[in-house]
């Protein structure tokens, strides 16, 4: 046997003691042994410690597996930012179930489809979302086993509106704390079941794997720069791509979740005063709420505030007004797919001599990719070649990492397509910059093309921001005899400002080619999704052909 041979004999394969699976259970484990006093949530001014977190999400977990619930079922989840949003993160994996945690704003026919795709064993909703949820069930073919209610902290009871349901602390004190729980046999195994936002109609399943979740919450540290025991306020939906995965991430650094159920400026900026937060996420919209808040409301802040912003590629101008707060911004970019965040807006020294405006415009790029992404590249729609690194040369951001998806739930269609090439294929369209950096220009199918002239809406939209109390602007195409299709504005504005279609449109033909234009300007509120972004699949169907 030769010394290769030997080096890789069989006999020095994976073992139980040098092969464990990758789970972020073993993150909260650890942090509640080491860390056990530390503070884990606070919310309404009640602090949990992870000590009492762990014992709450294993008395969870032990009361799923007493109710009968087998390994790979799904528990659903239609709750807010609550700590028992942040248990369930853990719990019903320990369980060896598979967390769908459902969108809050959806309409009742949307999450009757996600119940009847889904399948879930137990529905798990809080007490103000009760009404949605049995409009939902009444217009979905599947039911639940068992419902559970998460009670209002006042002790109004709802259960009643369900037959047979439990009160959430009811239930989990059926369960024993020290109940046994096991790492799951694969790392490979299903973790969580995540809906995408719906941006382009009927969502997709997508399913996370335990190995997936691990990696996430280990590659964000690093590229957040987050340090141990940081202050975390959590604004990013637990519902979406399970919240940008930092419960895993605290976990993993034993950090303290502030728990906000419903987000408002003047309750963020208290918190980030109050508590001294480091560290928070949010899309862009998170950012223009604080931004255009009222002068009584807000804040700057004193100590280091950093957060993580992603979703549609944030205006400059946005950007700038929030580092203006005290907040320093990292841009990142990531899809449902990919566990959220799998590329970063890596900063270099070398700008920080740069003029605030020109900051913005570079941390409004996309970047690079996170350590724990192996590889993202834009190739060219036509060839499938990377394409030039001129910040000019158009093509798809695809992906190959750890943090992916298995693939979408009963659609084994959609999921070689979304593989095809050994990628998967984002559906945005870049370019890469001389120094690496990529840069989103639209999704594929937002580019507006007008008599053979490609229009970037992205483009479009960055500029109309610039204009004073712009609070979100929209570009989508609208069909036209002559050219095809042409760029139609809408815009949202904040309360006190008074904006005119002339002006808007004047505006933009001192600033772009007359054929990027808008040739119609429509005012009122842009539908969104609760992640922020814009739904233009909406907008399009308002849209009529030219008169």
């Amino acid at each position: 046997m030769s010394n290769i041979d030997q080096l890789n004999d069989v006999f020095m394969g994976p073992r139980k003691a040098n092969f464990v699976p990758l789970s972020p259970l073993s993150f909260i484990k650890r942090t509640a042994k080491v860390f056990g006093d530390l503070p884990a949530t606070i919310y309404d001014g009640k602090i949990t410690t992870w000590r009492d977190l762990y014992g709450r999400c294993c008395q969870f977990a032990d009361a799923l597996k007493n109710d009968g619930l087998q390994k790979g079922q799904v528990v659903s989840v239609l709750a807010f930012n609550t700590p028992e949003m942040v248990e369930m993160q853990f719990s019903v994996a320990m369980a060896g179930g598979v967390l769908n945690t459902i969108n809050t704003r959806l309409d009742p026919e949307t999450i009757a489809g996600i119940f009847d795709h889904a399948e879930p064993a137990i529905l798990v909703v809080d007490f103000e979302l009760c009404a949605v949820a049995l409009q939902a069930l009444g217009r979905a073919t599947h039911e639940p086993d068992l419902i559970i209610v998460i009670q209002d902290q006042s002790g109004e009871l709802v259960t009643e509106l369900f037959e047979g349901s439990f009160n959430y602390e009811d239930f989990l004190n059926s369960g024993d704390a020290s109940g046994h729980w096991s790492l799951p046999e694969s790392e490979w195994d299903a973790f969580g079941l995540n809906y995408t936002s719906g941006t382009g109609g009927k969502p997709k399943g997508v399913v996370i794997h335990h190995r997936g979740a691990y990696l996430m919450a280990m590659g964000t540290v690093p590229a957040w720069g987050v340090p141990m025991h940081p202050t975390y306020l959590y604004t990013v939906p637990m519902f979406h791509c399970n919240g940008w995965g930092h419960a895993w991430m605290n976990a993993l650094v034993a950090g303290t979740m502030v728990c906000l159920k419903k987000i408002e400026a003047g309750a963020v900026f208290d918190a980030i005063t109050d508590y001294r937060v480091t560290h928070f996420g949010g899309a862009p919209v998170v950012l223009s709420m604080l931004v255009n808040a009222p002068e009584n409301v807000k804040k700057i802040f004193d100590h280091s505030v950093r957060v993580m912003t992603a979703g549609a590629p944030p205006p400059p101008a946005i950007l700038e007004q929030t580092e203006k707060l005290g907040i320093e911004v990292m841009q990142v970019y990531g899809l449902t797919e990919t566990y959220g965040h799998v590329v970063q807006c890596a900063w270099s020294g070398d700008w920080d001599s740069l003029e605030f405006s020109e900051k913005a415009k570079i941390k409004a790029r996309q970047g690079v990719q996170f350590a724990h992404t192996e590889e993202v590249d834009v190739v060219d729609l036509i060839t499938g070649l990377a394409v030039v690194s001129d910040g000019q040369a158009e093509g798809e951001i695809v992906i190959r990492s750890n943090t992916m998806m298995k693939g979408y739930h009963k659609d084994k269609e959609a999921t070689n397509k979304a593989f095809d090439g050994g990628y998967f294929r984002s559906g945005d369209v870049a370019v890469r910059h001389p120094d690496g950096y990529i840069e989103i220009k639209d999704r594929l199918k937002d580019v507006i093309i007008s008599g053979g002239e490609n229009i970037s809406s992205v483009e479009v939209e960055n500029l109309l921001y610039r204009l004073p109390g712009v609070a979100c602007a929209a570009i989508v195409a609208r069909p036209d005899e002559k050219w095809g299709e042409v760029p139609v504005a809408f815009i949202e504005l904040t309360d006190a400002t008074k904006l005119s279609e002339s002006e808007v449109i004047q505006f933009c033909r001192e600033n772009l080619a007359g054929f990027k234009t808008p040739k119609q300007v429509t005012f009122g509120p842009i539908p969104k999704t609760s992640t922020g972004k814009v739904q233009k699949f909406r907008l399009r169907q308002v849209v009529g052909p030219a008169a």
